[in-house]
């Protein structure tokens, strides 16, 4: 069983190659990845170097006991860039034991991209990618409906495998001229032969652990600087696709015989509702804030006496009643989350949580902040806080203590924000960030239109300016 996985993150190698190892090793899955390089770049060298083994290291609590394992991943088999190798990323397509596709390329990589075509090589988008992925397959076995794909997209997205379906059928409409007579048919094998599930992905991987690393170190037989930190959770809840049954994807992919919390199931939106608004829906907010008043660690920042009550203040007063769920069970929920946020052996840092922080912010706290003025009839102010220290915080430049900020997004968005913040003015500033509809926020249109979102917004900005972050965090008012 061959996987073929788009991205290369301290997420993927800390979560699916994880599991996908488990299952090897419990149950004889023998299943093996190809990473693919989802964007440009030379990060694949050095997991070249080590022969596409890494570490992965579980720290934290489980059932109240202090789990502390180290476990090499070998199930990679491939790591292809397709910027350098495009004709290695094809051939994927042209291995029969291929069946099932992953990917986690954040928030902004499930979007089609129009200026992508067929025979660029590659495209720029990851979807535009495993379209032509795709249709080399259909090509490679003509047609054959037996030699589809699963795809199980881990991207942070509601209904992610139905957005990722969309968009490779928009890039097949698109390219109507390119593909000729294989246009028709090809799209009829995709709706066939391919099967888009939705999932949801938990598990907080902090990545390569700096403060414990000279003593884990020594645990390995040699250095391994791909080593991976993640906590003992995690839960893999997978929605079957329409076209396929429930009981065909738990035999393709039988996690359930393992004891893995990998949950099948047919409809996966109170998973993720809950998941992304009261775990990803905090993360976005507090790393910014926390970050920009001087703190580098999540569990340092749940703790601090300012910073602390903001987080909870976000959490429980603006989030947590915009779901629809017993309040007794988000509470419950709520409170584990932030029991793994202050998991006392592992350091998560601030900054990995930062990438692409505008799209997340679109798809994990723009809906509670709407859904909170719809009940209240008053804006959140922590969360549209959060969304003023993301603004200051694309702006770039040094921290008060002198670390440089290097925020890391869309390059349209980035060159956006460098235009806005040319003006020297926290209004235009807000304007036009809550004005960028296609780059950000897309069928949430235009959020200067939110009745006082704009003023608000804007006066978060300039008193993060000109009071620093801490004081401003300290005059917030209910």
């Amino acid at each position: 069983m061959e996987i073929i996985q788009f991205g290369e993150g301290n997420f993927l190698r800390g979560f699916v190659e994880w599991i996908v190892l488990r299952m090897n090793e419990e149950i004889g899955f023998n299943a093996s990845i190809a990473v693919v390089k989802p964007r440009p770049g030379n990060s694949l060298e050095l997991l070249k170097a080590q022969g596409c083994r890494y570490h992965v290291n579980l720290q934290g609590l489980q059932n109240g006991q202090a789990i502390d394992t180290i476990e090499e991943i070998n199930c990679i088999s491939a790591a292809i860039n397709p910027y350098e190798d495009y004709t290695a990323f094809l051939t994927l397509a042209e291995d029969p034991a291929a069946r099932f596709i992953v990917s986690n390329t954040t928030e902004a990589g499930i979007t089609f991209d129009p200026t992508c075509r067929l025979s660029d090589t590659p495209p720029d988008s990851y979807p535009a990618k495993l379209t032509q992925l795709l249709y080399h397959r259909y090509r490679t076995f003509g047609g054959d409906t037996e030699k589809g794909f699963i795809v199980l997209p881990c991207e942070l997205i509601l209904r992610n495998g139905h957005q990722l379906e969309r968009c490779v059928h928009q890039h097949i409409e698109s390219w109507t001229d390119e593909l000729g007579s294989d246009a028709q048919p090809f799209q009829e094998w995709v709706e066939r032969a391919c099967f888009f599930c939705t999932t949801l992905v938990d598990r907080i991987v902090p990545g390569y652990p700096k403060k414990d690393a000279e003593a884990l170190q020594a645990r390995l037989p040699q250095a391994d600087p791909l080593l991976v930190q993640a906590e003992p959770y995690h839960l893999w809840v997978i929605e079957t696709a329409e076209n396929l049954a429930l009981e065909q994807l738990k035999k393709e992919f039988p996690a359930e015989r393992t004891d893995l919390n990998v949950v099948f199931t047919t409809d996966e939106s109170p998973y993720h509702e809950r998941k992304v608004t009261l775990l990803n829906g905090p993360h976005t907010v507090l790393s910014p804030v926390a970050f920009l008043a001087g703190l580098d660690i999540v569990r340092d920042a749940c703790q601090h006496e300012v910073i602390g009550p903001f987080i909870r203040r976000v959490m429980y007063e603006e989030l947590l009643p915009t779901l629809n769920l017993p309040e007794k069970k988000l509470q419950r929920f709520a409170n584990d989350v932030m029991e793994r946020f202050c998991n006392p052996f592992v350091d998560h840092q601030l900054t990995s949580i930062m990438l692409n922080s505008l799209p997340k912010f679109q798809t994990r706290d723009l809906p509670g902040l709407k859904t909170y003025l719809e009940r209240k009839g008053t804006l959140p102010k922590g969360i549209v806080l959060g969304l003023a220290a993301i603004c200051v915080y694309y702006r770039g430049g040094q921290r008060a203590d002198g670390r440089v900020i290097r925020p890391d997004d869309d390059p349209r968005i980035l060159k956006l924000l460098a235009d806005l913040w040319a003006t020297g003015d926290p209004k235009k500033v807000a304007q036009g960030v809550l004005a960028a509809q296609d780059l950000i926020w897309h069928e949430h249109g235009d959020l200067n239109a939110i009745l006082g979102l704009t003023d608000l917004l804007a006066q978060g900005i300039h008193s993060i300016l000109d009071d620093g972050m801490m004081e401003t965090v300290k005059g917030l008012k209910d």
